[in-house]
């Protein structure tokens, strides 16, 4: 959703409730009717009433609400989401109305929460939504003055509603800040939520609601972008208390215990954790052009420090057959004196990746040990798969993808289905695991479609780097064998050669 359409959406709908008064012509309860609910107050799923949206037309044009409220609330749903707007979602104050009511207990309680989804621009929504059976209602904060924003928040307080915040640039989390800092028990009144899609291109990026996840409070909601069980169980993987589901739920309603049941089967983790400061470093660097540097094949602690004062981003270890191997017993010496190190001279620690090819072997088993022990920040599985996230979230971990024909581009996108938010491309020689020396063929990166941004290895030296950030803008690039004297050494001729290179880009 472009700043066009974003500001379209609003335009119309002021134009709306100049026209049609601020119930959108619709006759609304005098006072409400129904029971109510907390929204959110332990963790759990939100489903959404969705029958159209600005980037994928219509959805479920023909839903039933009333059907599709039951369905929801039988599935396990901790609330419901109805969308309102109507040029753009094609919902109204009427779809509430029936929502609220379907699961109303007539005891003065419902069977799960409603929230209200809407572009609200006046406090006196809140209470329009309050009489029509809401329990919450969403506050965009990037489209509400931090003032607008509280007087609503207020509003919902004074109904016992919560006020639904979405932030995703770092001005809406001043306003959260704001609010947090002046209601008056903040923490039973605000429910935060990330959209990880960007309302500019509609691309979605699990790993924007990863880096706020610690800006926001204690109950907070992965917005968007899920659509498996493996993406809810990722979304709980960082931390996350509830989840929004809206456009697959949508199409297919039965998938909503499926939702419901993945994400509730787990708890925050180590496997979120890593992407929580993967993407943490990225912001820190804050970059534009310039990608984030994994030095790989280090075995001697020179080599890394130097490669940490260079400016890498990511230091890699092999625990696998290579001239480059390690073992345990260096990289656990290595981590902890590095701590202090770094610290003392002031550099920010780079993230540490134990590469593995085989989780069965002793080698594997070592490094996926230091990962649980938080000694290793990661694991990267090389040319085998990792266990989804609904299989196992015991130790943080992304895939290597060795790449050497179109054909295997239909692997990256079986991964990605995985719900892997990254996933490192390397060049492919058979019988060899990384270190090659070799490039992915330039022909096949360009029929690379997939969405996520783009890591990169494979014969990446002092004489393509450049022409490798201007021209496939990688998210991540990840060198090995070209900044060599010999295998498992590293040059600091050419390493600082190829950092000057990289830090040309900013």
């Amino acid at each position: 959703m472009s700043k066009s359409i974003l500001k379209e959406i609003v335009d119309k709908r002021l134009l709306d409730i100049e026209r049609l008064g601020i119930n959108f012509g619709y006759e609304i309860p005098h006072k409400r009717i129904v029971g109510s609910k907390p929204f959110l107050q332990e963790p759990g799923v939100i489903l959404e009433v969705k029958r159209a949206s600005p980037s994928k037309g219509d959805i479920a044009i023909d839903l039933d609400p009333t059907r599709q409220a039951l369905l929801y609330a039988r599935a396990g749903a901790s609330a419901i989401s109805v969308l309102t707007e109507s040029n753009y979602f094609k919902g109204s104050l009427k779809d509430l109305m029936e929502v609220s009511m379907a699961v109303n207990q007539g005891d003065g309680k419902k069977k799960c929460a409603v929230l209200r989804k809407d572009f609200l621009l006046f406090e006196e929504e809140v209470e329009v939504s309050y009489k029509c059976g809401a329990d919450a209602v969403l506050l965009i904060a990037r489209i509400l003055d931090r003032d607008t924003l509280l007087k609503m928040a207020e509003a919902a307080q004074s109904f016992k509603m919560q006020a639904f915040i979405e932030v995703r640039e770092s001005e809406d989390l001043e306003k959260l800040d704001y609010l947090m800092n002046s209601l008056a028990n903040p923490s039973k009144t605000i429910v935060a939520g990330v959209n990880s899609r960007d309302l500019k291109t509609f691309k979605i990026d699990p790993l924007i609601p990863a880096a706020l996840r610690n800006r926001l409070p204690a109950r907070a909601v992965f917005e968007s972008g899920v659509k498996t069980k493996n993406d809810a169980v990722f979304a709980r993987s960082l931390g996350y208390s509830g989840i929004l589901v809206g456009e697959s739920v949508a199409k297919n309603p039965s998938l909503g215990k499926d939702l419901v049941n993945a994400f509730s089967s787990v708890d925050w983790n180590l496997r979120g954790f890593f992407w929580k400061k993967f993407i943490c470093k990225k912001r820190e660097r804050n970059y534009s052009q310039r990608p984030l540097v994994k030095i790989c094949g280090l075995t001697k602690a020179d080599d890394a420090y130097e490669a940490a004062y260079l400016g890498a981003d990511i230091l890699g270890f092999i625990f696998a057959p290579s001239p480059r191997a390690t073992n345990e017993e260096f990289v656990r010496e290595f981590v902890n004196n590095s701590m202090n190190k770094f610290r003392n001279d002031g550099v920010s620690r780079p993230l540490y990746v134990g590469v593995i090819t085989d989780p069965n072997s002793p080698e594997g088993k070592a490094a996926i040990k230091l990962a649980k022990e938080r000694i290793l920040d990661g694991i990267q599985y090389h040319g085998v798969k990792t266990p989804s996230f609904s299989e196992d979230v015991s130790h943080p971990c992304y895939n290597a993808l060795p790449i050497g024909a179109k054909e295997d581009l239909d692997k990256l996108t079986e991964y990605i289905q995985q719900g892997e938010p990254r996933i490192l491309l390397d060049a492919k020689v058979e019988g060899l695991m990384g270190g090659t020396g070799v490039q992915i063929p330039e022909s096949i990166l360009l029929e690379n479609h997939s969405t996520i941004p783009l890591w990169l290895a494979g014969g990446i030296n002092t004489d393509n780097v450049a022409y490798i950030i201007e021209n496939y803008k990688p998210e991540l690039i990840d060198v090995c064998t070209s900044i060599e004297d010999i295998p498992g050494k590293k040059s600091f001729r050419e390493m600082r050669k190829l950092f000057a290179i990289i830090g040309s880009f900013k």
